[in-house]
């Protein structure tokens, strides 16, 4: 593992959140992975931009949801949905765009700025951001670690701490690809942006593979976004997430709140499908992931109206999930 130099400065953030807290004591260690000033982080159960800026703790679990479902929208018009549902975090994910994403490595830091001051507007704050992918060979090459460099400045520019990446499904682009990341980690860190990987298709569709994607990187600076829909879907549903979450054990960062019905479909709301989620989160939290973002990422189609409601429900359904 490639260990960080942090400043007096942010350690004393992290000690004075986690004392705020209620905490006994929070190691410096135990701080490396979040900047007290700018991110989304969890110390004893409190995240501590809400402790900072004196918002109080609400609770361990951030829950959210992507823009995924209003894929065939235009960014603006899935906060204003986002927020209707009654959700304080948002995902930026899919959207009707150039790129079909809200953000990637081609938006300006002007653009990305303004994105997260259009979600600041309507209560919400960026929790994750799916920006696709970045230049890859079979070799690291300057254009893939500036690629990946402008997706971080993009990230941190839109006042998120999390980068979700997809993977490389092509074997003999994997070493490059991970390699790259290696590259970019300590850069992501200084950025306050913690970068994971989800369970995806192709080399990291399982648990065991992501977390040999991990051990390429070797950083602390990248974990796994886990995804109990995708084990479903990228097995036909011979795999169960229940027995799959038990070999991510210390890796998991977040979690996308999917679902999946046979046969493969995950634009299904969470909790009307396959997944038993609260098996998975028991497990989940067994390994260590004990708060943290829980952001749900599909729903069932259907018009604007009809998705509110859909996202209404999926939100009951998770504050249950966590309250249990």
């Amino acid at each position: 593992m490639l260990a960080h130099t942090f400043s007096t400065r942010r350690d004393f953030l992290c000690r004075t959140a986690a004392l705020a807290a209620g905490a006994m004591a929070v190691g410096a260690g135990n701080c490396g992975e979040s900047n007290a000033e700018a991110r989304v982080g969890t110390v004893v159960g409190a995240p501590l931009r809400w402790l900072l800026s004196g918002g109080g703790s609400p609770g361990a679990w951030q829950i959210g949801i992507y823009t995924r479902p209003w894929a065939q929208f235009e960014y603006p018009a899935a906060l204003d949905a986002i927020a209707e549902a009654g959700y304080r975090y948002v995902g930026l994910m899919t959207i009707k765009s150039k790129s079909r994403l809200v953000l990637s490595m081609e938006n300006t830091l002007e653009e990305a700025q303004k994105i997260g001051q259009q979600a600041k507007q309507r209560g919400l704050t960026i929790i994750s951001v799916y920006g696709g992918g970045f230049p890859v060979g079979e070799r690291v090459q300057e254009a893939g670690i500036q690629g990946l460099k402008r997706l971080i400045d993009n990230v941190a520019a839109c006042g998120c701490g999390e980068l979700l990446l997809g993977g490389q499904g092509r074997p003999q682009f994997q070493a490059a690809y991970y390699a790259t990341i290696k590259h970019c980690c300590d850069y992501a860190a200084e950025k306050n942006v913690f970068i994971t990987i989800k369970p995806h298709g192709g080399l990291n569709a399982t648990g065991p593979q992501c977390r040999t994607c991990c051990e390429l990187v070797g950083h602390k600076n990248f974990g796994i976004w886990y995804d109990p829909g995708n084990i479903l879907f990228y097995s036909d549903g011979k795999l169960d997430p229940v027995e799959d979450a038990a070999t991510v054990d210390g890796l998991v960062r977040g979690m996308a709140v999917k679902d999946y019905r046979h046969p493969k479909r995950v634009d299904v709301t969470p909790g009307t499908g396959q997944v038993d989620f609260p098996k998975v989160l028991a497990r989940l939290k067994q390994g260590g992931f004990t708060g943290g973002p829980l952001v749900v990422e599909c729903l069932a189609p259907g018009d604007p109206k009809a998705l509110v409601e859909e996202a209404k429900k999926a939100r009951v359904f998770v504050e249950q999930l966590v309250s249990a």
